[in-house]
């Protein structure tokens, strides 16, 4: 049989791919994502944040500089993670292409259970060389409006990181590796306050304040939400919209 992705289709018995976007999709709303998934209806796409992808990409590069040395980065060490270096693996490069986490030697794992194939793409892994286990590192961009200090994950609207922390970390576990329950978000702060020059002569130069943070991630949803998951996708017809659904009161409202 061909990989099962895209439309669900009951009649295949492969495992059914979802990222760890589309399951945040059903945690915010189970109608929207049975419309995506069961009824084939294609939702409007947001457009491309390619700064976000420039900083994440730089930040691997400089990762993979030390990962190929197998030391700390200079950052880490600064900061009291001198324990820490970029984690070597063969399939590492694979890990990170989340647009096809679901074929052979990606981030992926079936839960039999649902049978259903999670995954998504690493940003980096870390190795901690006191307790030989690896730490899942998200990077993350943003600017602040406002000069509060070091960011934080108090923001309602940040649920959806933690909650793929969580994912990525039970994933890995699950495919056998000694994980640490503590996972790294290295967040880039694009700095409007600074007093620093951006134009010059030749270029533009922005400064980003880095905040790494460290975050205890929680398992316990997980399985529940396959097995929900599994169960909206054999449903007779759509479920209701959640109440704060933006779609579910636009619908509402014709």
């Amino acid at each position: 049989m061909t990989r099962h992705r895209g439309k669900f289709n009951i009649n295949n018995p492969e495992p059914y791919e979802l990222s760890r976007s589309r399951i945040e999709n059903f945690i915010k709303c189970p109608a929207c994502f049975f419309m995506q998934q069961v009824e084939g209806i294609e939702f409007p796409s947001m457009p491309g944040f390619n700064i976000n992808e420039a900083t994440d990409i730089l930040l691997k590069k400089d990762f993979d500089y030390y990962r190929e040395k197998k030391k700390t980065h200079p950052f880490l060490e600064n900061h009291g993670f001198s324990h820490l270096i970029p984690f070597q693996h063969k399939h590492f490069e694979l890990w990170t292409q989340s647009m096809h986490f679901g074929a052979e030697n990606r981030m992926h794992y079936d839960h039999l259970e649902s049978n259903i194939r999670v995954g998504g793409g690493l940003d980096d892994v870390w190795l901690n060389t006191k307790t030989s286990k690896i730490h899942i590192v998200d990077y993350k961009s943003t600017s602040q409006k406002k000069n509060n200090g070091p960011i934080n994950l108090n923001d309602k609207w940040k649920e959806a990181y933690k909650r793929q922390m969580d994912l990525y970390v039970w994933v890995m576990k699950r495919k056998g590796f000694n994980v640490d329950e503590i996972g790294f978000f290295l967040y880039c702060d694009g700095n409007r306050f600074t007093d620093q020059s951006f134009l010059n002569n030749k270029n533009a130069m922005m400064e980003f304040k880095i905040t790494l943070i460290e975050y205890k991630t929680n398992l316990s949803w997980i399985e529940v939400t396959l097995n929900n998951i599994h169960s909206c996708l054999r449903l007779d017809k759509r479920p209701k919209h959640s109440e704060n659904c933006e779609y579910g009161i636009f619908i509402n409202q014709i």
